[in-house]
C-alpha cells in the first residue's frame, strides 16, 4: 500500500471551496482527504507556492492533425474550405499519423491535459502503449449514403471491437461525424448501437451557417462539397430540416456531446439543457475564433443549465493544445462568468460530458489523483494566475504517479 501527503499553497478542488495552505493525501493513487494544512496530521511533502488543481480535461481533439505547425488555411474562411483542406491532408503520401497522434499525446500531458476525449480515425495501435493520460476514443464515422448503412455498421463494429480490446483507452465511443457526412438514418443506427453497448456519442452540429443551409434547403458550400466528391445524396436530408432534428436522435444514446453548437437556437439550447443529465456542449474557443463565427452564448447556455465542457479541436484549427489557454480565452471574452465556473469547465464539466467524473475532474475522496501543479506567488490569487497569466504547470499526476514534463 502507497500512501503519501502533498501540502501546497493553494489546493482547488473543483468541487468545494478554494483551500489555502492545502493537503491532498492519497493511498495506492486515490485521493483519500483533501483538507487544510492546520488539520491535516500525516506526513506530508511541501511542494511550496504551487496550486494543485485537477488534471485539465480536454472534451474534444483530434489528434492525427498534432503535426501540424499552424493552422489550415487561413482565419476567416469557410469551414467548407477547411475541410477540403483537411481531406487534401489526409490524403498526403508523406503523413505518419501515428507520429503526429504521439506528438499530440506528448504536448498534451505537458500542458496539463490529463483527460481527452479524442476523435479516432487511426487503429487503436497508433496510441501505442502510452501510459500519460485517460483516453477515450470516439470512433468516427462517415457515409452519407442510405445504401452503404449496412456495410458501415459492419465495419464500425469490427473497429470497435479492436478499441475495446485495447488497455490504452480507457472508454470508447461513437462519432458521426457531421450532418454532412453522415446518412440520418446512419446516424439513428448508430445511437441504437450505442445503447446496445453503452457508449457515448460525439457529433459535430451547428457548426457553421453553411451547415444550417444545407440542413434547411439541400444547398449552398457543403452541398457542393458532397456533389465534388461525388457524395451527395438529394434524399438524404428533408427539406426544412434543422440540428433539432439532430438533437432529438441523439438524446436517445445514453450519453451524448454535441460539438461546437456554434449555431443553436433557443430552443435548442433549451433543449439541451432539459437533457443536461447525459447531454453536454463543447466549446472550442479557440477555434471558433479562428472562423470568425458569430459571438458564442457561452453566458447564455450557462444560465439555461446547459452541460458546457470546453476541448481545443485540433492544430488543423487551433495554435496549440493548451487547454489552460482556452480557459484564459474564454476568461479574456466573458469578463462576468466567474473564475471558478470557467475552471470548472476545462475539468468538472469535461469529466462528466465524458462519463468519467466518478474517477477523475475534481480533487475529491475516492477519485484518482490526476492532478497537475502550477507555480503561484505566495500573495496572488490562484485565479488570477490560473487565467490572467502564463503560468504553466510544472508537475502532473496520472492515478497518483508522478509523470515528468519535457519543458
Amino acid at each position: 500500500m502507497s500512501t503519501y501527503s502533498l501540502r501546497s499553497r493553494w489546493v482547488l478542488p473543483v468541487d468545494g471551496p478554494p483551500l489555502r495552505d492545502g493537503v491532498v493525501s492519497v493511498c495506492d493513487g486515490k485521493i483519500i482527504t483533501v483538507e487544510q494544512t492546520s488539520v491535516s496530521t500525516r506526513p506530508t511533502e511541501d511542494l511550496g507556492d504551487v496550486i494543485l488543481l485537477p488534471g485539465l480535461v480536454n472534451a474534444h481533439i483530434h489528434l492525427e492533425f498534432s503535426d501540424c505547425t499552424r493552422p489550415l488555411g487561413k482565419p476567416a474562411m469557410l469551414l467548407s474550405d477547411w475541410i477540403r483542406q483537411v481531406i487534401g491532408t489526409r490524403k498526403r503520401g508523406d503523413r505518419d499519423t501515428a507520429r503526429a497522434i504521439q506528438v499530440g499525446l506528448t504536448e498534451s500531458l505537458n500542458v496539463g491535459v490529463t483527460t481527452l476525449g479524442e476523435i479516432a480515425t487511426s487503429s487503436p495501435t497508433a496510441f501505442g502503449e502510452y501510459r500519460g493520460s485517460n483516453l477515450l476514443a470516439f470512433e468516427e464515422v462517415i457515409g452519407f449514403s442510405a445504401g452503404r448503412t449496412h456495410s458501415i455498421l459492419h465495419d464500425i463494429r469490427q473497429r470497435l471491437q479492436r478499441s475495446l480490446a485495447c488497455e490504452t483507452l480507457c472508454r470508447v465511443g461513437l462519432s458521426p461525424h457531421a450532418p454532412y457526412t453522415v446518412h440520418p438514418e446512419l446516424l439513428r443506427q448508430l445511437v441504437e448501437t450505442a445503447c446496445e453497448l453503452e457508449l457515448p456519442v460525439a457529433m459535430h452540429l451547428a457548426e457553421s451557417r453553411e451547415e444550417l443551409e444545407l440542413l434547411s434547403s439541400g444547398s449552398g458550400p457543403f452541398q457542393q462539397l458532397l456533389a465534388d466528391r461525388s457524395m451527395w445524396d438529394p434524399d438524404a436530408i428533408a427539406p426544412g430540416s434543422k440540428p433539432m432534428d439532430y438533437l432529438r436522435i441523439l438524446a436517445e444514446a445514453p450519453r451524448a456531446l454535441v460539438i461546437h453548437g456554434n449555431y443553436l437556437t433557443d430552443g435548442e439550447i433549451g433543449f439541451l439543457a432539459q437533457q443536461c443529465r447525459h447531454m453536454s456542449l463543447v466549446y472550442c474557443p479557440r477555434t471558433h475564433a479562428y472562423f470568425d463565427h458569430e459571438p458564442y452564448p457561452l453566458e447564455r447556455m450557462l444560465a439555461t443549465g446547459v452541460r458546457v465542457a470546453v476541448g481545443t479541436d485540433s492544430r488543423a484549427s487551433n495554435p496549440d493544445l493548451s487547454l489552460l489557454s482556452e480557459l484564459r480565452w474564454i476568461a479574456e471574452q466573458y469578463p462576468t462568468i466567474p473564475a471558478a465556473t470557467i475552471l470548472q469547465l476545462g475539468t468538472l464539466s469535461g469529466a462528466e460530458a465524458l462519463g468519467l467524473s466518478a474517477d477523475t475532474g475534481s480533487l475529491t475522496p475516492g477519485k484518482w489523483l490526476d492532478m497537475i501543479a502550477v507555480p503561484c506567488p505566495a500573495d496572488v490569487d490562484p485565479y488570477e494566475v490560473l487565467l490572467h497569466s502564463d503560468a504553466s504547470p510544472q508537475s502532473v499526476w496520472i492515478r497518483g504517479a508522478r509523470l515528468e514534463l519535457a519543458h
